[in-house]
């Protein structure tokens, strides 16, 4: 007889969502959490950015109203929106908890480290499962070198009380750029330090380099093909030392180059269980190799987007395998993805990159959504739609540049996973004059056209 039908070993997106269909069948289950429950995108990661981002897209599309309509910007609160920010946040995981106790869930706080297929210690104290799911997501990487110290990272940054005047970020990732964006909107020294010979290497060049010329014109430097060899003290402010020689005073760093799974001190290796910096193996059934213990979330060695809505997805999934109601392996959908640079650039399905390298396969269709319909853009000129097609012309990927590319790729996503027609779409009515709209009376034309 077990303690429990199922631990969790992590207690974010990840766990709880299986967790909560596993309450609805009536099984027994409890968390073992070495941080904070609700894990990262709750307390540090993408509920506190979209908090700090939000405030700083109004201003953006402000501007665009500039001289017609708006006459003077108002100036950014960093402070007074940090408290904000931490009213509304910090109580977060303890709702949670409650939550979960009030649901019999409890929540053991401390490291769980597996001991066979069905026990896992928690700092002395030994529990056992009939199954067992690990969720223990990513933790940011750091680089090793003289200075390592100062650097901060991506939990310090959403936890900042005062805005530095000037802020270095190594790496131009999504994590980077989207703060940078708010930087330069702070009126920040910003600068953005990028190893290879491109930010945002995931997303359309195109649109990128839309992105990087308003950070440019807006005051921000990039310095590509850069990388840093030394930081130290100078003062108050702190010097970067580049491998060329050269080098960068400023008052704040953050390292966002890249996120490593957090899999040590679980025990994976004494149950033979295999795993990598990337994550934990899983088969197709998000089983590790010992049957009865699962794993998903950001701690899973996959070449999907590491994502929160994937994360759901997959604890979504594992909760039908432990109830026994879903035979079939996990099938993903398309997956939009989205960065919240100012402004946004999406994506969904095949990629841009990937349509250029295979013409006789794809064909690619740009929409030039802000010339053609400038007042459902937002007055943004440049807001653009790329789609692509297969030769059935059925809608595969899409690319979009605008204030509202997450709707647009979400839109995108549902059309393909439905595998939705031309003649489908023409006889949908959507709001207007809604960005939605518009991508479809844009859309639907295209997927009708003869090739």
């Amino acid at each position: 007889m077990y303690d429990y039908d199922v631990i969790f070993i992590g207690a974010g997106h990840a766990s709880w969502h299986a967790a909560m269909i596993l309450l609805q069948a009536g099984k027994k289950m409890a968390f073992v959490e070495r941080d904070v429950v609700g894990g990262t995108c709750t307390n540090y990661g993408c509920n506190a950015k979209i908090l700090l981002d939000t405030p700083f897209n109004y201003l953006d599309g402000l501007k665009r109203y500039q001289g017609i309509g708006i006459s003077e910007l108002p100036k950014p609160d960093w402070t007074s929106l940090m408290n904000y920010k931490k009213k509304v946040i910090s109580p977060l995981n303890k709702i949670m908890e409650g939550m979960f106790e009030n649901a019999h869930m409890p929540v053991i706080h401390g490291n769980g480290k597996l001991v066979d297929a069905h026990t896992v210690d928690v700092d002395g104290r030994k529990i056992t499962a009939e199954n067992i799911v690990i969720g223990t997501g990513e933790h940011a990487m750091k680089q090793n070198i003289p200075g390592k110290e100062y650097i901060h990272d991506s939990r310090d940054f959403l936890d900042l009380d005062s805005f530095p005047a000037r802020i270095a970020f190594i790496g131009g990732g999504i994590i980077a750029m989207e703060f940078a964006s708010i930087a330069v909107q702070m009126g920040a020294q910003t600068t953005v330090i990028e190893y290879t010979d491109r930010v945002l290497r995931m997303y359309p060049e195109k649109y990128v380099g839309r992105v990087v010329d308003k950070m440019k014109a807006a005051g921000a430097s990039f310095l590509l093909n850069h990388e840093v060899k030394e930081i130290s003290k100078k003062g108050s402010s702190y010097v970067l030392t580049f491998a060329d020689g050269s080098t960068l005073e400023t008052d704040y760093v953050l390292e966002a180059t890249g996120r490593a799974a957090n899999t040590e001190n679980l025990g994976l290796e004494d149950l033979g269980i295999s795993y990598s910096r990337r994550g934990i193996q899983v088969d197709d059934h998000m089983r590790t190799s010992v049957p009865n213990i699962y794993a998903s979330g950001d701690c899973v060695d996959k070449r999907i987007p590491k994502l929160t809505p994937t994360a759901t997805f997959e604890s979504n999934y594992i909760a039908t395998q432990i109830l026994g109601i879903n035979p079939n392996p996990i099938q993903y959908p398309v997956i939009p993805n989205l960065v919240f640079t100012l402004p946004r650039i999406s994506q969904v399905g095949v990629t841009l990159e990937q349509a250029e390298a295979q013409p006789d396969v794809y064909d690619i269709e740009v929409a030039e959504f802000g010339k053609r319909l400038l007042f459902e853009a937002k007055n943004q000129p440049d807001a653009e739609f790329t789609f692509i097609f297969n030769k059935k012309r059925e809608l595969v990927g899409g690319a979009f540049y605008g204030e509202d590319a997450g709707t647009n790729a979400d839109i995108a996503a549902l059309i393909i996973n439905q595998k939705l027609t031309g003649m489908q779409l023409n006889q949908m009515i959507f709001t207007f004059p809604t960005e939605s709209q518009a991508l479809l009376n844009l859309l639907t034309p295209l997927m009708l056209k003869k090739v």
